[in-house]
């Protein structure tokens, strides 16, 4: 999934160490380093957190330097790996979930990430305790007022590139440029200066997943030894680092944080996926007033030039009293337009929204009622409201599909209706206890995670599901 931002790299003939054997402590040297780190993580006054490639390889995101690597493979001569699933579908690891935690209670102060997979955003980590050092595939920034977008979709460019949207800002409409570095960048000081600053005051700085090899970037952790703080690196790999660091862990990332919550008795919570689009009916009357015009289309909410990614088809139907043809959309724009006689009565429009691969259900369906007039119900929601009840309601019921209506605005000229719906699309539970690694290993770090609603079954090329309460993934 990061392979397309590799390809859009300017190319560079040295891209440091690459291929080196991994190692794994034994069992009973792993074991008493978790229960170090564990008492560091309670003792702390100031934990940050650095992560790289390796926290998200078990989300089926390939690395750069492992031995089978991007990187790796390139200076081989070898295929890249493929992707097990579309970038935008990518779901945050149990070590993703576990930082979210460590932050909720005041453990986690600050983290910082060289990784453009946006999955610290996604998790749930708060905007102002992140930064990220490289960009983010999924974040569009204003240059000229600073306002970020992050989208749903992989932005198209890298390198700080304008974008073809424009900043929705009342009174900007700037050109959007992408957020995600080029070799040749240098590292943004919105990002960098929290960093430096946390690392200064940290009293451990935790690296996970990293070979600690791209500079400036990787010398950032070692700013905290000045102030007596200590370091300690997760990965499987040595780093050019490890000398300098107060405990080396070498074992998977999520195994190793999976014991760290347990002997904390911290819960890993679980994660829901919301995804937005908008449903706009347009009408207008024939030229000889006997007939409505209208139109129905399903979209991005990030605007008329953004892509849907989560949605494959759109099946309509209508209600039975109609007489109306029913139609699919395959293609975006998901639109259609039909014709209805000016005194015709109300009737209901069914839509079936089929989700694309990677989604923890097939689908979802949305009855829109219509009666042809100008509606009076006109609101917005608290949006992060409307997400909260959302994640509630899903993880009680143990599904993913469920909806809610964040918006609806009306525009007389031409007259159309807009409504944007938040759907869960997603819903993962973590196993607590590192044990699960044990049960359940798979290639690449990878490991099974139980799903809310839906039995996954991972195979090298896709995912398949079959809807059943309390399944595996």
């Amino acid at each position: 999934m990061s392979l397309g931002y590799a390809e859009k790299l300017s190319f560079i003939e040295d891209v440091g160490k690459v291929g080196m054997s991994e190692i794994f402590d034994p069992p009973r040297v792993l074991q008493e380093k978790i229960e170090r780190l564990a008492m560091m993580i309670r003792k702390s006054k100031h934990l940050v957190v650095f992560t790289g490639a390796g926290i998200s390889t078990s989300c089926g995101i390939p690395d750069f330097r492992g031995p089978n690597g991007i990187w790796t493979l390139q200076r081989e001569g070898k295929a890249l790996p493929e992707a097990s699933l579309p970038f935008h579908r990518a779901m945050p690891s149990m070590t993703h979930m576990a930082l979210v935690e460590l932050e909720r209670a005041g453990i986690l102060k600050f983290v910082i990430s060289q990784n453009i997979d946006g999955l610290h955003l996604r998790s749930g980590i708060p905007r102002d305790k992140l930064a990220e050092l490289h960009g983010n595939s999924f974040m569009e920034i204003c240059p000229s007022c600073g306002l970020e977008y992050l989208r749903d979709f992989e932005v198209e460019t890298i390198g700080l590139k304008e974008t073809s949207r424009r900043c929705s800002n009342v009174g900007c409409g700037t050109k959007l440029k992408d957020t995600v570095l080029d070799w040749e960048d240098a590292l943004p000081p919105k990002e960098m200066n929290p960093a430096e600053k946390h690392c200064k005051m940290a009293d451990v700085v935790l690296c996970l997943g990293t070979s600690l090899q791209i500079t400036p970037a990787c010398n950032l952790p070692l700013k905290s030894l000045r102030g007596g703080g200590k370091i300690v690196i997760v990965n499987l790999q040595k780093t050019p680092k490890d000398k300098k660091a107060y405990l080396v862990i070498h074992g998977l990332v999520d195994k190793v944080m999976a014991g760290v919550m347990d002997l904390l008795n911290l819960r890993i919570p679980p994660f829901v996926r919301i995804d937005l689009l908008q449903i706009i009916f347009a009408q207008a009357f024939s030229l000889d007033k006997r007939y409505v015009n209208w139109s129905l289309r399903v979209a991005s909410a990030h605007g008329k030039k953004a892509p849907l990614p989560f949605v494959k088809s759109v099946e309509v139907s209508f209600s039975e009293s109609q007489n109306m043809k029913e139609a699919v959309l395959h293609e975006q724009p998901l639109q259609l337009k039909r014709r209805t006689v000016r005194t015709a009565e109300p009737f209901d429009i069914l839509l079936k929204l089929n989700f694309s691969d990677g989604c923890g259900c097939s689908c979802t369906r949305i009855k829109i009622p219509i009666d042809f007039k100008v509606p009076m119900d006109c609101f917005k929601r608290d949006k992060d409201a409307v997400f909260q009840k959302l994640r509630e309601r899903a993880i009680q019921d143990l599904c993913c599909g469920k909806k809610s209506v964040i918006e609806r605005e009306a525009v007389t000229d031409p007259e159309s209706e807009v409504t944007v719906y938040a759907i869960v699309t997603d819903i993962i539970r973590y196993e607590k206890t590192s044990k699960a690694f044990e049960a359940a290993p798979l290639s690449n770090g990878t490991v099974k995670r139980q799903d809310l609603g839906i039995n996954w079954i991972e195979t090298p090329r896709k995912r398949r599901c079959k809807h059943k309460v309390g399944g595996r993934r």
